[in-house]
């Protein structure tokens, strides 16, 4: 029996196992060979081409799909990245592979230094890391992957060694990255909010003096057309950022930019939500938890809801010298929907945020079939450019599941059915266009194939499974 087919058979002891189609061509197949190949016996690479490392963000939502065809696997991919943490609570987004060559990413380990440069934030000293995080999706996971298997899951004591780690992660975010003092987290790169490229960075990126074209090499465009990534200014403005922050030692508080992300902020509520269900089942209470995610919900209503745009804005916290709250970004991204998974919204503002990605500026079921990155009608969308237009698969798995929190079960039945015909129909396709669903950047992309398995066994009652408490306020 080869690797894929021992991956995809079920376990007889294991009621709850996912019984694969026997079709060798089917979805659920397929998709398992793309998570093997890419799985490095430790964790799964984005992409064996242009991603060679483990990413944080990436590695969550792949455990979330592995959790279908081995739960055991799926608990090492997080149990690998999260032995990475650093000793201030951050959870780095690229974990380093010391067999993959240097000049194979950048920026590659001998930019970030971080056994050296994050000695002070307590940096791990055997493994090599970025300085720099991702959005907090990993209670989240952990708790998904906890369910596919209880048995499997109290008898390693998986959970006891996850929670007092993911507790940490929070910690951190929560106190180093409240850099706004309304409650929300920042992030500090626009790499970290994962969205990398968005328009919503371009004014708070303007500000930032471009690091000089000679000093860094991009690997990203030996796999990519030039048209569809960053631009070199943009990219010479990320580097410039990332080296400020690593000449700091990592110390948060004191670079140019700092912005507050709707769809960071709604993850990491959703996360306080598992981490509160992760506390129950270890036999610890989970009602300060779940108040604390009220809380937050509540702060990211009063400092990002724009009630103008029927969506969330990002708020640029350098933006104004005058308020320390900063001003709201005037882009529409698909960050600002993302807040649907939230059960705790207010009514009238998942109405109207319902409402905003159906409409014309994202066309969710009319115009479009995978939400787009990016407003439709802004002046910088590029349906094939790196996040300035492209609809993504993760996006598109968020919103499922918020529209189905929220009780939008049509539509959300609609976005599953096309995020599965086009993982299938594009070869897993890292993004697509959102008019023509043309494949574009990589194939194979493991966080694609991995929530495409997660869509095909996911049934309509998420609430529970994922962790969340609570209703909409009226």
């Amino acid at each position: 029996m080869d690797r894929t087919a021992q991956l995809i058979t079920p376990s007889a002891a294991r009621s709850i196992a996912y019984d694969p189609p026997r079709s060798s061509h089917s979805l659920h197949v397929r998709a398992a060979r793309v998570l093997e190949g890419n799985w490095t016996g430790a964790s799964t690479v984005p992409s064996r081409s242009l991603y060679p490392h483990q990413w944080s963000w990436d590695s969550a939502f792949i455990a979330i799909g592995l959790r279908h065809l081995s739960p055991l696997r799926a608990q090492t991919e997080l149990e690998t990245l999260l032995a990475a943490q650093w000793g201030d609570g951050r959870v780095p987004h690229i974990v380093f592979n010391p067999s993959v060559p240097l000049d194979a990413y950048f920026p590659s380990p001998d930019f970030w230094r971080s056994s050296t440069a994050g000695h002070a934030a307590g940096a791990p000293r055997t493994v090599q890391t970025s300085g720099i995080v991702q959005p907090p999706v990993h209670a989240l996971a952990v708790w998904l992957v906890h369910r596919a298997d209880p048995g499997l899951s109290r008898a390693r004591g998986f959970l006891a060694r996850m929670y007092p780690r993911l507790a940490a992660w929070h910690r951190y975010l929560l106190h180093r990255r409240d850099l706004g003092g309304g409650g929300l987290a920042s992030v500090v790169h626009p790499w970290e909010q994962g969205m990398d490229n968005s328009p919503a960075w371009d004014l708070p990126l303007s500000r930032v003096t471009p690091a000089p074209a000679r000093s860094f090499r991009r690997a990203d465009l030996d796999h990519g057309s030039a048209e569809d990534r960053p631009t070199d200014l943009d990219y010479g403005r990320y580097v410039r950022l990332a080296t400020d922050y690593r000449d700091a030692g990592y110390a948060d508080g004191g670079g140019e930019f700092a912005v507050e992300d709707p769809a960071f902020n709604a993850l990491l509520i959703a996360s306080e939500h598992a981490l509160a269900r992760i506390a129950e089942e270890l036999g610890a209470p989970g009602t300060a938890r779940h108040a604390r995610a009220e809380r937050l919900t509540a702060a990211l209503v009063e400092r990002l809801w724009d009630p103008a745009s029927g969506m969330f804005l990002c708020r640029d916290l350098r933006g104004s010298a005058q308020d320390r709250r900063g001003t709201l970004i005037p882009e529409r991204g698909v960050s600002g929907l993302l807040p649907l998974l939230l059960p705790g919204l207010p009514r009238d503002i998942v109405t109207k945020v319902v409402r905003t990605a159906s409409g014309p500026h994202f066309g969710l079921g009319t115009t479009t079939r995978l939400v787009p990155s990016y407003d439709l009608l802004g002046e910088a969308f590029d349906p094939h450019r790196y996040w300035r237009g492209p609809a993504w698969f993760n996006t598109a798995w968020l919103l499922e599941r918020g529209l189905r929190t929220q009780g939008e079960h049509r539509r959300a039945d609609a976005l599953r059915e096309s995020a599965l015909e086009l993982a299938g129909t594009t070869d897993f396709a890292e993004y697509v266009d959102p008019y023509t669903s043309e494949a574009c950047g990589a194939t194979g992309f493991s966080w694609t194939a991995a929530l495409a398995l997660d869509l095909l066994h996911s049934d309509t009652t998420v609430t529970a499974d994922m962790g969340l408490k609570g209703g909409n306020r009226r």
